[in-house]
């Protein structure tokens, strides 16, 4: 019993997990081919077969571990998407719609997988609540990813595109990080409330920065497709 609903929820949030995650990244590949770099057409990127993007760490072992674990929140990636910036026809415009292209696609998914919620229960019982679980998760992942994805921190998508909006005197330093930024962000995310713990401080910093805009967007997205 306890394996067979293990096995049953993963299937609700890990199909949508990939779709995610799959067409985050076409999205990615597709906006670069628009503008003019064929680097990800020609890695095989701009594609919808979700093994091309699948990262089995990133993708699977680790949202697996979180989820099963109780963790409060899932974190996951894909395999980077090459896009070489410089070939886009221009570099720092162009840059903010091939980053921006990941978030909206996920935005568009959770609005979809909304919609989509009024028909489950046009199925027998057991497959309308095995289809509703996915679609709410769903329209969750899509929200947190792009959420996530937007933080102004390269090269993460929301960095990528404040550094084509500001600037030059703040997008130059703020391009540097990116090396490092993923570093930044993953220590922040999991060391800050430790700390914050032992100062009896509150520095959940995924919380403020993804939780909360998160839950506004579900429940705006909510309102939007019939549901309150």
């Amino acid at each position: 019993m306890g394996m067979k609903f293990d096995l049953y929820l993963a299937s609700t949030w890990i199909i949508p997990l990939i779709l995610a995650i799959t067409l985050h990244e076409a999205a990615h590949g597709y906006a670069a081919l628009r503008f003019g770099d064929d680097t990800a057409l020609r890695a095989g990127r701009v594609s919808l077969n979700p093994f091309r993007h699948v990262d089995l760490w990133g993708t699977i072992i680790i949202p697996g571990v979180l989820l099963f674990g109780g963790a409060p929140f899932l974190f996951g990636y894909a395999k980077p998407v090459p896009v070489n910036f410089w070939r886009l026809d221009n570099p720092r415009r162009h840059m903010v719609w091939v980053a921006g292209a990941g978030p909206a696609t996920n935005i568009v998914l959770a609005v979809i997988s909304g919609l989509l919620l009024h028909g489950a229960g046009l199925f027998p019982a057991e497959a309308a609540r095995w289809i509703s679980s996915n679609l709410v998760n769903s329209m969750w992942i899509n929200v947190l990813l792009a959420v996530f994805n937007l933080i102004p921190l390269p090269p993460l998508d929301g960095g990528r595109i404040a550094v084509g909006l500001l600037p030059d005197a703040v997008a130059g330093p703020l391009s540097r990080i990116e090396p490092f930024g993923l570093f930044i962000l993953i220590g922040a995310i999991f060391a800050l409330p430790y700390l914050g713990g032992a100062l009896g401080v509150e520095l959940n910093i995924f919380r403020w920065l993804v939780g909360i805009p998160s839950r506004f967007l579900i429940e705006l997205i909510a309102t939007l497709t019939g549901h309150g």
